[in-house]
C-alpha cells in the first residue's frame, strides 16, 4: 500500500467508524434498531466503506486488503462500543468483526471489478 492508499484507508475507516457509532448509539436508545439493524447494518456499513476505499486503491489486491482492513476496523470499534454500553455480547467482537471485515473485502473487490483496475487518479490518463 502506498501513502495515498494509507491516508484514504484512514479517512474511510474514520468515517465508517462514525457511521457504526451512530448506529450503535441509535440502537442503545431504540430496541428495534438494536434487535433488527445491528448485524445487517454493521456489515452493510463495512461493505459500503470497503467499496468506497476500493475505488481509490491502486489495484485489486490493495482494494481487497484495504477493504478488509477498513471494514474490520470500523466494525471492531463500533462493536466494542456496543459491548461497553451493554447492548452486545462480547463474543460478537470476534465473529462480528470478521464478518464485517469480509464484507469490506467484498466491497473493495466488487468496486474494483466494476470500475476496472485503474484508480481514479490514473483513469484520466490514456
Amino acid at each position: 500500500m502506498n501513502n495515498q492508499s494509507m491516508s484514504s484507508g484512514l479517512k474511510w475507516t474514520l468515517i465508517g467508524t462514525a457511521a457504526q457509532l451512530a448506529m450503535i448509539v441509535a440502537g442503545h436508545y431504540n430496541e428495534f434498531v438494536k434487535n433488527n439493524v445491528f448485524a445487517i447494518g454493521g456489515m452493510a456499513i463495512s461493505l459500503i466503506f470497503g467499496a468506497i476505499y476500493g475505488r481509490t486503491a491502486a489495484n485489486k489486491k490493495d482494494a481487497a486488503i484495504g477493504g478488509f482492513v477498513v471494514g474490520g476496523l470500523c466494525a471492531l470499534i463500533g462493536i466494542a462500543a456496543s459491548v461497553a454500553l451493554g447492548d452486545t455480547e462480547a463474543a460478537v467482537l470476534g465473529f462480528g468483526t470478521i464478518g464485517s471485515a469480509v464484507a469490506g473485502l467484498i466491497g473493495g473487490i466488487a468496486t474494483k471489478a466494476v470500475s476496472g483496475s485503474k484508480s481514479p487518479a490514473r483513469a484520466g490518463q490514456g
